[in-house]
Order: C-alpha cells, then structure tokens, then sequence
C-alpha cells in the first residue's frame, strides 16, 4: 500500500465513522469497534479525530472543512479544563491546524486561553507542569502538550509563559529522559520542598523500564521544544531519543522495551506512528519511512480504525491489540509529511 493509498483508507474509514456514529469521539477499538462501553480513564484525545480531518483538508479535499469545524466547535469549553494536563493534544490537533488553514484572531484566542490554563499545572517547587494523576507527578506525555504553552507565550508575548515551559522541559530532560536516551513515563517529587524522588510509570512494564509510547512522545515532543526555542538542549534530547528508538526498535517497537520476552511480542504501532511523524521533523527521512513502510504493509485494516495493533492501557486490559484514535492521527499526520516531502 503507498502513502497515498493509505491516505485514502483513512479519509474512507474516517467517513464511515462519523456517517456511523455521528458526534462520537471515540478513543480505541474493542474487537475492532470503536463503539463500546468499555472506560476511557481520561479523556485526552477528543481532538484526534478532527485533527485528521484538518489534515485531509490541508492536503486539498474540501469536503473535509464542514465537518471538522463541526467536530472542532465542541471542543472550544475544554480551553478552560483544569483538570487534564492534555491540552496540547485537544487544541494543537485542531485549532492549531484551522488557524494554519483560515488564520482569525478568535482562534488564536482559544490557544492562548489553553496554553494559559495548562500553564496552570506548574509547580514552582519542583519546576515542571504536573500530571492528572496528582500534584507531585510529572508524566513524559506533557513534552507532546507543552508546545501550547509556547504557542501561547508567542502569541501572547507573555515571557513567563515562556520561561514556565522552558522550565517544564528542562526538567523532563533531567528526571525521565536516561543518558541512553530511554526514558520514563513518570517521575515523582515531593510536594513540599520539590526535590525528585523516583521514575516510576502507570503504563509501563515498571518504574526502570521504557516504555515505547512514551518515548516516541520524548522524541516528538523535545524536538517540538527545540523548533520553539532553538536551545540546543532540546534537540539533542530529541536526538537521543531518536537514536535509542533507531538502535532498539525493527522498526514498530513493542509496547515496552524491557517487558517480559512473551510480552514484548505485543506492539504498540501508535508509538511507531509517533516516532515516525517525530522522525520526519527532525529530518531522519529514511528511517521514518522505514516504519511507514512496515505500518502500510503488515498493520493497516482488520478494525474500523486505520492502523491496527496498537495499545492503549496494557494493565488495564483498555485498547490492547485494537486501533487507538491517537495512533491514526499520528500515522495519518506522518504520511501526509512523507508524501508532501516527495
């Protein structure tokens, strides 16, 4: 299947889903159906499904500008949500993408007011945006949301916004990103003087291991950081990222690095569809094709998602082996970059 072939299969199955359950924002499949009463746990990824059709917009199909303001439109409240540090991935996926396509101050309003919100989240003591869980916890996740902060902080011209996620990141870097590029998926500080205690993970195989998701988040998000800032600090984060991915993945990874041999035989293609769109930007093209390749070859059909085999929550038995909205978006967002790059 080429890139554009596979454009296609989205844009058609993304139809499908919303000519099916029409104002559904769904998360992951369950035996290969989006529809279903199993938990979402948090809801982070609303803006994944109008972000691909903001990307199938951009590539020139018009049909695809209704319905994406129509599925944009009721994310606008979430600008004000305390109580997700995911911002990020709800207002960059679409808002960010309609203001790029048709730029009106009034969108760029509802950007700033999230960046504003997430900024909210910093602890002063500790020096990092805090995650969902609680206030002593820092996820890797947060490195795929804090481009809005930034995002605001330049619109806004407001340099404390700046410096927060300046601060964000330079902490992320010290505590979950390891010096062979691995990293964390949360690290744990005390609340009251702000000092670092541990890495640990709520979706790992354990506190010490990598997690592939979260790391493709690292890679991605560092690199997001560094197109911000131009610190030098970020984009060799990115980097090292980058090259612990190249040096342990062939090339979708499995959903952990160091889990159990029987359960490192589960993948995760989301992570690889995030590395791949992370990998594009920082200008490793033919590694990023490699994993396109691999995905359009052996992973694409069998749900009504397009990619399959990806993992939400391995421990909570959520979205193991199914589509997960978030793993299209980024495959459907690699893809395009690959194919605009021709």
């Amino acid at each position: 299947m080429t890139y554009s072939e596979a454009l296609d299969f989205a844009a058609g199955q993304v139809r499908s889903l919303i000519e099916r359950h029409p104002g559904f924002y769904p998360m992951y499949t369950h035996q290969g159906r989006w529809k279903h009463d199993l938990p979402a746990w948090t809801h982070w990824c609303d803006g994944f499904l109008p972000g691909i059709m903001w990307i199938l917009l951009a590539r020139g199909d018009h049909s695809w500008r209704e319905p994406a303001i129509r599925y944009t439109r009721p994310l606008e409240p979430r600008q004000f949500d305390r109580d997700v540090h995911d911002l990020g991935f709800i207002f960059m996926s679409t808002y960010r993408r309609w203001l790029d396509l048709e730029p009106d101050p009034a969108l760029d309003a509802v950007l700033v007011q999230a960046g504003r919100t997430l900024a909210l989240r910093f602890r002063e003591k500790g020096r990092y945006l805090c995650s969902f869980a609680a206030e002593d916890s820092l996820f890797i996740d947060i490195m795929m949301n804090v481009g809005i902060v930034f995002h605001a902080a330049r619109r806004a011209g407001d340099q404390r916004l700046h410096d927060i996620a300046i601060q964000h990141c330079l902490t992320t870097r010290r505590v979950l990103v390891r010096a062979d590029g691995s990293t964390a998926h949360e690290g744990i500080f005390d609340p009251e003087t702000g000092e670092f205690i541990r890495q640990t993970s709520q979706q790992g195989f354990r506190g010490d291991s990598c997690w592939s998701r979260g790391l493709a988040w690292a890679l991605y998000g560092f690199h997001t950081a560094y197109r911000y800032t131009n610190d030098p600090r970020f984009l060799r984060t990115a980097e090292a990222c980058a090259d612990f991915y190249m040096e342990q993945s062939c090339p979708v990874p499995p959903w952990d690095y160091d889990a159990p041999l029987e359960s490192r035989r589960q993948v995760d293609t989301s992570a690889a569809a995030i590395a791949a769109s992370g990998l594009l930007q920082l200008g490793y093209t033919n590694y990023a094709r490699t994993i396109l390749d691999a995905l359009c070859r052996d992973h694409v059909g069998g749900t009504e998602g397009i990619l399959n085999h990806g993992v939400y929550h391995i421990h909570k038995g959520l979205g193991v082996n199914e589509s997960v909205m978030w793993g299209d978006y980024f495959f459907v967002e690699a893809l395009a970059l690959a194919e605009a790059a021709k």
